[in-house]
């Protein structure tokens, strides 16, 4: 069947041989391509207004990101300060740990000053208190070893005298130790 001309067209290829291709309106398939894409690109300009959904989606998913860049911004000024806040914290507790080691330091040496003074003070003391009771027992023993020895010459003299004494003799003795004691006591 032989087709009209105006509905086909050939075309040579390469080494001499046609065939013939289909064409509507004065068109080829690839001048309907570019005519179906050029009413499609027209219909989403004018009818769809794709121009101004594409820039407000893309403004939309600009906001979008800047307002996460903004968060993250502010996120990271925040961690920045509690470093810094963190660091600083550190820094003034390794300061006050360094002064209390210090003050305990000198409260220890002052400690053992103090304990050393207090020691030698009361080894002094019990020194003294133990020479003060050695004396005053040796005071003792010799009050006692005195009056112990008068009370054995007492009784010594009293037995020679009562052996060589008379009568008369004692008498007068009593009576003189009875007077001496009268004057001893008042």
């Amino acid at each position: 069947m032989a087709e009209p001309a105006e509905l086909t067209a050939e075309t040579a290829a390469h080494g001499g041989a046609h065939h013939a291709e289909p064409v509507l309106l004065g068109l080829d398939a690839e001048g309907w391509v570019y005519t179906g894409v050029t009413i499609f690109l027209l219909l989403a300009v004018l009818v769809f207004k794709a121009p101004a959904l594409i820039a407000k989606a893309l403004d939309d998913r600009i906001a979008g990101v800047k307002k996460q860049l903004d968060e993250a911004a502010s996120l990271r000024a925040e961690a920045e300060a509690l470093l810094a806040d963190a660091q600083a914290r550190k820094a003034a507790a390794e300061a006050d740990a360094a002064a209390i080691r210090a003050r305990a330091e000198v409260e220890a040496a002052d400690l053992v000053k103090a304990s050393e003074a207090a020691a030698s003070d009361a080894i002094a003391r019990r020194t003294q208190a133990a020479e003060q009771r050695i004396a005053a027992a040796e005071r003792s023993a010799a009050a006692e070893l005195k009056a112990e020895v008068a009370a054995q010459v007492t009784k010594a003299a009293a037995a020679i005298i009562a052996a060589r004494a008379d009568k008369a003799l004692q008498t007068r003795l009593t009576d003189e130790a009875i007077a001496g004691l009268d004057r001893r006591l008042h």
